[in-house]
């Protein structure tokens, strides 16, 4: 019996020792999982969602708490069709996902008296948002979105990149968003979204992931760095333009810019998940595009341009890739040159 009480004793401390060991070096059970990689699927989420912060980014940020509505019936999984025949609309969330609102990710600053938008936040404004969100210093954090379309993947990636920018590693993307969970019938539940304050501190600010208008005017004629522009061909070429960012006078790309779409990074029928290292570079070898070279990505807002950094520095592995936060907009508001091949 004495014995018995023994080992009752030893296997007591032994517990109390590591509890002690963990606190001491800041080590949470949150820590414990290891990412398989930059991407995770539903079913690695789904079997680990209990110790990982779910962070869900959206401009929609009524869809996160509100099943759909004038859609017709809304089955457990929050899928809802209008017509049988149509796209499916995403509608709640992943069960303990944290809904970050796409304004609070972003900030806007002046230049020469005008405003640019959509470029990274300041060090204590990010801080504030993901301390808000509950991401403490060793969270494993999982970003997703609604996942419906490309643009939804892209405000994801966007997220991702900035946390890494601010010096948290430890981050995944769900492939496929919150409409390949709900795809696979996973749980969605509706409501808000609830968080226990973190300790989350922005560690650094990485400018080797950054690239400001003055890299890009710098690299010219550059043969060791290309300039990836990740618009459709449409803009790229300058058919069209994002009215909202950027004026009908700097329609087309940035001189000495390339064109490879994000449409060959993720899937544009949906849910936009991201297409295998494989096919990616494939499609990139079939456009003659370069995916190993040093690269700055750009698009009109730094948006898509994210899901473009991710894909080639996260994906792909290529360590000398930049964001251009600024892109197109910053870009053409600063009178910068364009060029077009559409004559007016």
């Amino acid at each position: 019996m004495q014995s018995s009480n023994h080992v009752i004793h030893f296997v007591f401390f032994q517990k109390v020792l590591i509890f002690l060991t963990l606190s001491l070096f800041g080590i949470s059970s949150a820590s414990a999982v290891q990412l398989p990689g930059p991407l995770v699927d539903t079913a690695w989420l789904k079997k680990h969602r209990e110790e990982v912060v779910v962070l869900d980014v959206r401009k929609d940020v009524k869809s996160f708490e509100k099943r759909a509505r004038d859609a017709g019936p809304v089955n457990p999984c929050g899928v809802a069709r209008r017509k049988a025949k149509e796209a499916i609309s995403v509608a709640g969330h992943i069960p303990g996902a944290v809904l970050v609102p796409w304004k609070d990710v972003i900030s806007k600053r002046k230049m020469d008296g005008k405003e640019i938008y959509v470029m990274v936040p300041d060090k204590s404004q990010f801080e504030r948002l993901m301390q808000k969100s509950g991401v403490n210093k060793d969270s494993v954090v999982v970003i997703t979105g609604k996942g419906e379309t490309v643009a939804h993947t892209a405000l994801a990636a966007r997220l991702y990149w900035t946390l890494k920018y601010f010096g948290h590693n430890n981050v995944a993307l769900l492939n496929g968003g919150t409409a390949q969970w709900i795809r696979y019938r996973h749980k969605v539940k509706f409501g808000r979204s609830r968080a226990k304050r973190g300790d989350f501190t922005a560690s650094a600010e990485r400018s080797e992931i950054l690239a400001t208008m003055y890299d890009v005017m710098n690299l010219g004629e550059s043969e060791s760095v290309q300039l990836m522009d990740v618009r459709g061909r449409d803009v790229y070429l300058g058919l069209t333009h994002n009215k909202l960012f950027v004026s009908r006078d700097s329609k087309g790309h940035i001189p000495g810019a390339g064109n490879f779409p994000t449409s060959f990074m993720a899937d544009s029928m949906g849910p936009a998940s991201i297409y295998s290292a494989d096919k990616v570079k494939t499609a990139a070898d079939l456009l003659d595009v370069d995916v190993t070279k040093p690269t700055v990505t750009s698009c009109d807002t730094g948006v898509m341009a994210s899901l473009g950094w991710f894909v080639l520095h996260e994906l792909l592995g290529n360590n000398q890739v930049r964001l251009y936060d600024g892109s197109m907009h910053e870009w053409s508001r600063a009178g910068n040159p364009v060029m077009s091949m559409m004559a007016e």
